[in-house]
């Protein structure tokens, strides 16, 4: 009986002593540090690049006496769980730059301009300082890495269906700890004269449709129906309370193949009838059927300064062009161009070429024109019989409109006072110069237009809307 209650006490124990032991021998803790790192503070928690050669610098004690050299390290979290090295130094010191602290900690995981806490220990072999912490707010270092379309890509755009999707443009960068504009941009190979495309708020991609793309690359004088290289870029800018920052990515190369479009234009300011409105009936300019990046206005100015615009009711004026040095320029990183001026009311003609990127302004020398009361279009789609009404211009009496005409697959002209005996025609559709009874006005697309029609020189132009 002994022996049973002997054998029953012992059974007892074993669970007793292994609970022990667990709690003992297999409980987690920290080490206790092995020397001190002394605490630093920076001369400012919020970094920015203009600090970027200031100095970092870290000390600790000398108890230490075997060690050859020690390692820094720095994370986002108290348990060193991914911590990043920061460097290494065989004394009891180490300094680098703000540049380098500000690079550790974008590599540790810390959002550029979002303040968090950094920790920092020193290691020497098995040995282990005590850690250190402080609030730190870094700024971005890097630049965009564009993902998407991928170098050497074959992009051919359609005038079809404009509006719909060419391509995303996508990129990879910081999660930012505030707003971020992304400016994308296309540019011939190799050169440094780019185009916008599109611009985005805190997004890492975009969408460019078709006439976007086409419009760019046109701007730099691609051909249409021929495949080219071009560059694309992203820059991402940021602002703080220590300043902006810019960022550019790398250009990726792809290739474009556009399509002809036709580019309008209208005149904006005080020297023309329509003032400094962006939608008030503005004057279109008349495309060369040619070279259509060349077009031209002959008629009446007022003196003062007038631009140019390509989109009717753009308020923000991110489409306007102007005097840039000698030539002429749109709106890009340097600013708004200047106004062309008229030095005295009169007669000119005004000439631009928007890839050349240069204009003319002339006193108009011609004969003087006569002067219609009623100037109409005829044509097909009226049955040849009569004709409709274009309105006279109370600014320049030789300047003619017709807004929202339906127009069919067919043929048009104009007349004078609703009459054979006075008719313009022109051998080019859209756009041309017209010559007394010259032939019928091809008409190859059916839809609404606007119609404008200058009788000092019988040049037309018809905008499909």
């Amino acid at each position: 009986m002994k022996n049973i209650f002997k054998f029953l006490l012992m059974a007892l124990m074993v669970p007793l002593f292994l609970q022990s032991c667990r709690e003992d021998d297999f409980t987690m803790q920290s080490p206790e540090p092995s020397f001190e790192l002394y605490s630093t503070t920076l001369s400012s928690s919020v970094l920015y690049p203009t600090m970027a050669d200031n100095t970092f610098r870290l000390a600790w004690d000398n108890s230490l006496s075997n060690a050859s050299e020690y390692t820094v390290h720095i994370s986002a979290t108290e348990d060193f769980a991914s911590p990043v090295t920061l460097g290494t130094s065989s004394s009891t010191n180490f300094t680098t730059t703000i540049g380098d602290l500000n690079e550790a900690l974008i590599q540790a995981g810390f959002a550029p301009y979002r303040a968090q806490k950094v920790y920092i220990k020193v290691t020497s072999g098995a040995n282990t300082s005590n850690v250190i912490n402080f609030d730190v707010t870094p700024y971005p270092s890097a630049k965009p890495v564009i993902t998407s379309p991928s170098a050497g890509a074959s992009i051919v755009l359609s005038g079809e269906l404009p509006l719909d999707i060419a391509t995303t443009i996508s990129w990879s960068d910081y999660e930012y700890g505030t707003d971020v504009s992304y400016f994308v941009e296309v540019a011939k190979k190799g050169s440094t004269d780019f185009a916008a495309v599109g611009t985005v708020e805190n997004e890492t991609s975009l969408e460019v449709s078709h006439k976007v793309l086409n419009d760019a690359v046109l701007k730099l004088g691609l051909m249409a129906g021929v495949a080219a290289e071009v560059d694309l870029r992203v820059t991402a800018t940021t602002k703080s309370v220590g300043g902006t920052i810019t960022a550019v990515s790398t250009p990726v190369t792809i290739s474009v193949t556009p399509y002809v479009a036709f580019k309008d234009l209208f005149l904006v300011g005080e020297a023309v009838a329509a003032g400094w409105s962006t939608n008030n009936n503005n004057q279109a300019l008349f495309r060369d059927p040619v070279n259509t990046n060349k077009f031209y206005f002959t008629g009446y100015f007022n003196s003062g300064g007038f631009k140019v615009l390509e989109t009717l009711g753009d308020n923000t004026w991110s489409s306007q062009w102007g005097v840039r040095g000698t030539g002429i320029g749109t709106v890009d990183a340097t600013g708004d161009p200047d106004t062309f001026v008229i030095p005295a009311a009169g007669y000119y003609t005004f000439e631009m070429d928007i890839v050349a990127k240069t204009y003319s302004i002339t006193p108009y020398t011609g004969s003087t024109a006569t002067t219609y009361n009623r100037i109409g279009l005829i044509g097909g789609f009226t049955g040849w019989g009569s004709d409709v009404a274009l309105t006279k211009s109370t600014f320049d009496p030789h300047q003619w409109t017709l807004y929202d005409v339906e127009l069919p697959v067919g043929e048009v002209k104009f007349r004078a006072e609703n009459g054979w005996d006075i008719s313009w025609g022109g051998a080019t559709e859209i756009s041309g110069v017209a010559t007394l009874q010259g032939p019928n006005i091809n008409v190859s697309q059916a839809g609404i237009y606007d119609v404008y029609f200058n009788d000092l020189t019988g040049a037309y132009l018809l905008i499909k809307k």
